[in-house]
Formats: C-alpha cells, structure tokens, sequence
C-alpha cells in the first residue's frame, strides 16, 4: 500500500514541477520532469509503470498546461512503450549511456508533441525548446540516483 502512495506521490510532485510557473527567459531550460519520472519508474518497476500510467499522465499534463489534448499523452506513451521493449538493455547501460538514451527518447517526445499541435493548430517549431533535451540529459544521473534511493528505502518492488 505504502509503495503504490509513493509512486504516485513521485509522479505527483513530476506532475507539479512540471507546471509550476517559471521566469520567461528560463522557461526554454524547463527539464521534462514528468517524462524524467516516468521513465524511471518503468525502467525500475515495469510492472507497476506501463503505457496506460504513461498515457494518463500525459493527459493530466495536457490538461494543466491547456495544451492540445493528447499530445503529451501520446508522446509519453510512445516513450514508455520504447522503454518497456528495451528496459533490460537499458538497465545494464550505464547512468550516462542511460541519459544518452533518455536523451533522444526526450527529443522524439518534443518532436511528437509538435507534431501532434501542429497538426491540431498551425504553429511554428520552436527551437529553443530543444534546449530542455540536453538538461534532461544533465539531470537524469541526479533523477536516477535520487528516485532509486526513494525506491530503495521505501522498499518498492
């Protein structure tokens, strides 16, 4: 009982960091804290953490950043169901070719989530979004370390 409020109390606090209001000029540094999260939790517990936790997520998000519904729930899913194929490979990676890895699965989510608004509304791509790639590639050792502690001293199997 204990693990299942912990998990989605990690997800919940994703979910928050990943709305919480920022400065204009910091806002393109932004690190997909949820997306950092989630794909912990389906390298670390594949059972628990799936496609349908991933989608419903991805929705919730949508739904408080007033985005195009179902472009951050369809970009999660497809990144999740990458990791849920590959999670055994990727747990034997190391934290840097983890992050490497986590790097490019964040770049396919952004170029997902333009295209599914693109499709929705005619906007532009914005470049310097691409910039939250390579801090989700610098955060991911200090993510994995930290959820992997939190997993480990509340026993969460």
């Amino acid at each position: 009982m204990i693990e299942r409020v912990i998990l989605y109390f990690t997800l919940f606090v994703a979910l928050v960091f990943a709305v919480m209001p920022l400065p204009e000029l910091v806002q393109a540094y932004r690190p997909d804290w949820l997306l950092l999260v989630v794909a912990y939790w389906g390298l670390a517990l594949p059972h628990r953490v799936n496609v349908g936790t991933a989608f419903t997520m991805g929705l919730m998000l949508d739904v408080l950043k007033g985005s195009v519904l179902g472009a951050n729930a369809l970009a999660m899913s497809v990144i999740i169901y990458v990791v849920a194929l590959q999670f055994q490979k990727i747990r034997n990676f190391s934290v840097w070719q983890q992050a490497i890895i986590i790097a490019l699965l964040s770049l396919m989510a952004k170029l997902f989530e333009y295209w599914m608004t693109y499709l929705a509304i005619d906007v532009d791509f914005d470049r310097e979004q691409l910039w939250a790639v390579l801090i989700n590639f610098i955060l991911w050792p200090w993510v994995f370390f930290l959820m992997r502690r939190i997993r480990r001293h509340f026993r969460i199997r």
